[in-house]
């Protein structure tokens, strides 16, 4: 109930394709999304191979609630070996294809091999063919969809640009104008030419007991409806609290992590740019509380599904561009050419802090690259797309970037193990500088959404939490990280956290018929981010790794967190703790006891 109880295997290679069952008990034991990654990932892929490898699987799964009446559980996620990282990769999506994927029969789909040529993967309830894609090669993400569903019929699709292409390390998946962004997930997929997945089904996604979901259903709609967060969320977007990040908090990362003040940020705040350019709001699946807005642009032609506050900040105030039109287009170019707006944001940023430190100049990039420069951050972005002279550098992410360019430019790259860290100045969020360190993916703030806890001071069983102080942080962190595993598991939006917190049992009853509380899925969280970190350990992580940028080691310059920073002293202290909550030992490797407890200790051997 609410799961199929099959796996779909795909070798694109050999064009071969085997379904394996699952039943109750390994439901139980992982749920779906985040857990079945974390066991594939543990049991199909090799760790020590190459993210461009075809023995690397491209694994998609829904959450478990995926497919149910539940609201805000549209969330699906894709998994890989980071192109970016060459450690653990997940990406979620709000994007309609892991319903798609269930309807025709599958909890999960897992990718491997490479095709002979560019190729898209076609999936029709029990009918699995491998395509030619090649008419399609050098579509954008939206031309691709379009055309596949000229051809194919009412298909949901899942597609990469030219960035995939090219292997832009820090390419995504579109799907629905929702991108599964992070780690270089659309590059994995166009190492084995696959241009999309289209899927489309005809099964029911039955629950336990329909009676009972629909009147849940209900309920948890209207508590969703009238919660304070609604109004706000639904007339500006993600992007809401822009200005109480830089006013009252004074950590809105600005001009490569320079500032925590993003001064010029008028133009760029939702309450300035949604009543002048969005026509719409925009939701994923099975969403009752739409944060996603229909942005028209008046200076450029052409419409997006934006500006998000994280691009806002990627972007916009990382880049110092202060036009909310340049920061609107190069976010669709983005999108369509199939970019991570962080990423791309991180190397632009870090690109034109080199430039006006005198470490690489106009003859290397071909223009100038100043902060604020909105021109130079549209043609940065085209020509990471389409890796042309400096672009083709900036595709491999700052950390490699960095280390090419040398001329002390590494203290200059933003990274965490590779990736590129999103919109929270960590210097006065020390909770969520120790969240970037542990993150399995690298800098995140989605793996722990302490960021919240934190620049409150309560959430959850938490309450009286200091930003300023890095005191008992590793608990803190531990605890939020299962916490979200669990949510990406059920598929469950991040941002109903605070509406629905672990308060699940009803809904599972519903949707599995089975009751499981907050400690039982507390320790279903716990379990998923240990085989998470198993993967990295068998990946070569080292706790030497989980070390924060230079920059953080620097304070905060002006503005309400002024003087706030990350000492190495902090930083080593909160790791130690981290460790210790985890039930590790002092490298960070897993304790035999620990993954006793756990039910994995195999995945150790």
């Amino acid at each position: 109930m609410a799961y199929m109880g099959k796996i779909l295997s795909v070798d694109v290679g050999k064009e071969e394709g085997k379904r394996q069952s699952i039943g109750e008990s390994f439901i139980l034991k992982y749920l779906g999304g985040d857990g079945f990654g974390a066991y594939f990932m543990n049991t199909i892929a090799d760790a020590k191979s190459d993210a461009f490898s075809p023995d690397n699987p491209l694994i998609i799964a829904p959450g478990l609630l995926v497919g149910t009446p539940t609201p805000t559980a549209g969330k699906t996620s894709f998994f890989a070996k980071s192109a970016l990282t060459n450690g653990w990769n997940e990406s979620v999506t709000g994007g309609r294809i892991g319903f798609a994927l269930k309807q025709a029969g599958y909890d999960a789909l897992i990718i491997t091999g490479k095709a002979k040529e560019l190729s898209y993967l076609l999936i029709k309830d029990d009918e699995v063919a491998i395509k030619s894609a090649e008419h399609l090669k050098g579509k954008t993400t939206r031309e691709t969809a379009e055309e596949i569903k000229k051809d194919e019929g009412d298909v949901i699709v899942a597609s990469i640009g030219i960035a995939g292409e090219k292997l832009v390390r820090f390419a995504c998946i579109d799907c629905d104008e929702r991108q599964a962004g992070r780690g270089g997930i659309g590059a994995v997929m166009g190492s084995k030419n696959l241009k999309a997945i289209a899927i489309s089904g005809s099964k029911d996604i039955k629950v336990a007991k329909p009676d009972k979901m629909y009147k849940l259903t209900e309920k948890w709609y209207e508590e969703m409806v009238k919660h304070p967060t609604f109004e706000a969320d639904g007339k500006y977007g993600t992007g809401e609290f822009l200005e109480w990040m830089n006013a009252e908090r004074g950590t809105f990362p600005t001009r490569n992590w320079r500032e925590g003040v993003f001064d010029e940020r008028k133009e760029i705040d939702p309450y300035y740019w949604a009543p002048r350019y969005a026509v719409k709001n925009k939701a994923c699946i099975q969403c009752v509380k739409p944060c996603g807005k229909a942005f028209v642009m008046k200076k450029y032609e052409g419409a997006l599904d934006g500006v998000e506050y994280e691009t806002l900040f990627a972007l916009g105030s990382n880049c110092g561009v202060k036009n909310i039109e340049d920061v609107a287009k190069a976010n669709e170019l983005c999108d369509l050419y199939g970019i991570d707006t962080i990423s791309a944001g991180g190397a632009i940023g870090f690109l034109m802090d080199l430039y006006e430190n005198g470490i690489i100049g106009k003859e290397e990039i071909g223009m100038e690259a100043r902060f604020g420069d909105g021109d130079a951050l549209i043609e940065l972005v085209k020509k990471i797309a389409f890796r042309e002279g400096i672009g083709d550098l900036l595709a491999e992410g700052v950390k490699r970037a960095a280390e090419r360019i040398g001329r002390n430019a590494e203290k200059y790259a933003v990274h965490v193990r590779g990736l590129e860290p999103p919109a929270y100045d960590v210097r006065g969020i020390k909770g969520m500088a120790l969240a970037f360190m542990t993150s399995p993916r690298g800098a995140c703030h989605l793996r722990s959404g302490a960021y919240a806890l934190e620049l409150t001071g309560k959430f959850w069983k938490y309450e009286g939490v200091d930003r300023f102080s890095s005191e008992d942080k590793g608990r803190e962190i531990a605890d939020m990280e299962n916490f979200m595993a669990v949510y990406d598991a059920l598929g469950i939006c991040k941002f109903s956290r605070g509406i629905y917190l672990l308060n699940f049992e009803e809904i599972l009853d519903a949707a599995i018929g089975k009751e499981m509380g907050e400690d039982e899925l507390i320790i279903i969280g716990e379990r998923i981010c240990n085989l998470k970190h198993i993967f990295n350990i068998k990946s070569g992580w080292k706790k030497e790794d989980c070390k924060l940028p230079e920059k953080i080691h620097q304070p905060i310059p002006e503005g309400v967190s002024k003087g706030s920073y990350v000492s190495k002293e902090e930083e080593k202290k909160m790791l130690e703790d981290y460790f210790n909550a985890r039930g590790w030992d002092k490298n960070g490797i897993p304790k035999k006891k620990k993954l006793e407890e756990l039910d994995i200790e195999e995945f150790m051997e």
